[in-house]
Parts: structure tokens; sequence; C-alpha cells
């Protein structure tokens, strides 16, 4: 990914400026993770574009990953799952080497951390952006679609929390999830009846979630994080 691909389409030459310069000073560290960016009006006159075009430019970056917003708190720097991998040869290897067993291991004490902190942050575009997921999940034509909705539908659990420690911890294990064994595990141990009660589930702790129910919402994810546990390990039989 280039600075030039959130170019495209941008009319003006404000525009393709703040594009740029948002993309470049992001990525190289030189706007940290968590640092809010000034506001739509600066933006606009800093570089001599309109608001709409200002808009455009940060909603390719939240589709990208490179930023974060919250209603009401403002734009932050983010840093998407396939940049990470631009950090030091050590974490690379630390992550080639952790097993999809260690993952679910870990996954199952950090993630039902989670709903005490969507309940209390979480917007209508959150909740808007689950609901795109579990759709676009529940159409899925292949295992590998659904592999994908499954991991953005975690991906906006995190942002929903609105905080970044959350948000790169799922990154560190969506990279952990795009390597083979997960992949294999994951086609090997996925039925229809399976992928249909991972559906069930997902709808249940989003509707907890949307209902403020932290506690329910916890329990809900517990069960789907052991289901899953389990029927990654446990090859299915006569399903």
């Amino acid at each position: 990914m280039t600075s030039d691909v959130f170019a495209i389409g941008l009319r003006s030459a404000g525009a393709q400026a703040l594009s740029t310069y948002l993309y470049e000073e992001i990525r190289s560290g030189r706007i940290p993770v968590g640092v809010k960016l000034p506001a739509e009006r600066e933006l606009s006159e800093r570089f001599s574009t309109s608001r709409g075009s200002v808009r455009r430019v940060l909603a390719a970056l939240r589709d990208e990953g490179w930023i974060t917003q919250a209603v009401g708190s403002g734009t932050f720097a983010a840093r998407p799952a396939n940049a990470l991998s631009t950090g030091s040869d050590s974490d690379g290897i630390l992550l080639d080497q952790t097993s999809p067993a260690e993952l679910m291991e870990a996954r199952l004490l950090i993630e039902p951390l989670m709903p005490a902190l969507i309940v209390r942050h979480a917007t209508r575009s959150d909740f808007a952006r689950m609901h795109e997921c579990l759709v676009k999940g529940e159409h899925a034509q292949t295992v590998e679609d659904f592999e994908h909705w499954d991991g953005e539908l975690h991906k906006a659990l995190a942002h929903a929390t609105h905080n970044h420690f959350f948000l790169q911890v799922l990154a560190l294990s969506n990279r952990v999830r795009q390597q083979g064994d997960w992949g294999r595990l994951k086609r090997n141990s996925l039925t229809p009846q399976r992928r249909t009660e991972y559906e069930r589930q997902h709808r249940v702790i989003v509707a907890a979630l949307e209902d403020r129910d932290a506690e329910s919402a916890r329990a809900a994810l517990i069960a789907h994080l052991v289901q899953i546990q389990k029927n990654l390990f446990d090859p299915p039989v006569g399903e």
C-alpha cells in the first residue's frame, strides 16, 4: 500500500496532499498511534480543500485501518494489522512461532475483557459496522471469506472499545490467524453446522452489547471462543 492509493479519486491537489501527508506521517510513526489528529476544519484550512474532501480522505484511511474515529472524541492515528510486519525481525519470528493453541489461550484471557469497555464507549457507527460484518459473514461463499469477516467482526469489537491497546492486540491476533496452520485447522474443522452455530453466537454477542449488557456479552463471547477452541482441535465426526 502506498500513499498514491489513497489519493486516487481525489480531485483537488489539497486533498491529495492531505492524503499523502497523513498516510506517510502515520506509517512512518512521526504521528504515533493513539495521537489525536487535528479537527476537520483545521485540516481543511491547512490544505486548502473542502470539508467534504477531508472527510473522504479520512474515510479512506479509516477503512484501511490507519485511523480510528469516535463520535464526540475525534480522530486518532492507528495501525492496520498488516502494517505490523514492518516491525523488528524478532517480532516476526515470535509471531511465526505462535501456535493456534497458544493464540486461543490468549484470546480466551483477553477478549472477554472487551465487553465492559464496549458497552461504555460504543457508538451507533460501531454497531453498524458489527452488523455489516455479521451480514457479510453470513453471505460468505468460501471458508476464506467467512474467516475474513469473522476477523473483521472481532476487529470491530476491538474498535468499539475505543482503547488502542485492544486494537494492537487484535492486530497481532489477526497476523497469527493469517498464517498457514490456522487456516488449515479452520478449513478442516469448519462444517456447515458449526458455521451456523458461530453465526448464531455472533448475533447473540452483538445483541447483548447493543443492550449494554456487559455480563451477558462476556458470557456469550467466552462460550463462542471455547467452542472455537474445541472445534479447532476436535475433528468433526458425523456432522
